[in-house]
């Protein structure tokens, strides 16, 4: 779990609005967030043409939806903080659709990992970052990153798989290694591309921050998850 910062909710909320550079990370936060959402609604929409059996695309079409239905929360907010949305998640779309054209599965199996393991790094990521924010920010994130129905699907259709083709585990074994690379320098590079996201990390007078080894810490914490996941579907990390 994220080291807890001290947290008077009303007092925090208060203090910290009245900053412009924590304002503006809380936007640049929740647009990378929404347009995460969006990218991630058309992922597995594309996912699902790949699906082997009728109960499988409806299942992948219910995620996909489950996903987009996020956006609207994270819109609405960003509208009350006087930003406009789209204009919010544009300084993110090069860098996840990047990320996703680095990592584009080679078939339903590869898809199924990408939705649990690649967006659950994500998810982390930005769990982490939240556990810094006011608590009705940070209560939004987190509601934004549940989840959505991936994780005992993928889970069953993967062990499954795997129990019928062995060979199958070692190439998703890589296949998650790659994601998590791929998924740690985006997020990496996110944070140092944003000034307020970096100033924010960084803490202030009003509100704790990261030093350089508490940065290492909670990349070590989101590996370990990583690796976690990586048990559950029966693979080595």
């Amino acid at each position: 779990m994220p080291s807890s910062p001290p947290d008077d909710s009303s007092t925090l909320a208060g203090v910290a609005f009245q900053d412009p550079e924590y304002r503006e990370a809380v936007v640049d936060l929740l647009g990378a967030i929404a347009y995460g959402e969006i990218s991630a609604f058309e992922r597995l929409a594309e996912d699902a043409k790949l699906a082997p059996t009728l109960e499988d695309k409806v299942a992948i079409a219910s995620m996909a939806a489950a996903e987009f239905a996020h956006v609207a929360r994270l819109n609405t907010r960003l509208a009350e903080l006087g930003a406009d949305p789209f204009e919010a998640m544009a300084p993110f779309v090069a860098a996840i659709d990047r990320f996703h054209e680095h990592t584009a599965p080679a078939d339903w199996y590869e898809g199924l990992i990408k939705a649990y393991v690649g967006d659950g790094l994500a998810n982390d990521f930005y769990r982490e970052i939240a556990a810094y924010l006011d608590t009705d920010t940070r209560d939004l994130i987190v509601a934004s990153l549940e989840d959505s129905g991936h994780a005992a699907f993928v889970v069953d259709r993967v062990r499954a798989a795997i129990a019928a083709d062995h060979r199958l585990g070692g190439r998703l074994a890589l296949w998650g290694r790659r994601l998590m690379g791929e998924a740690l320098t985006q997020a990496q590079r996110v944070a140092a591309d944003r000034d307020a996201l970096s100033a924010l990390l960084a803490g202030g007078v009003d509100r704790p921050g990261l030093d350089l080894a508490a940065i290492g810490r909670m990349f070590t914490r989101i590996t370990e998850r990583h690796a976690e996941r990586m048990a559950e579907l029966g693979l080595a990390s």
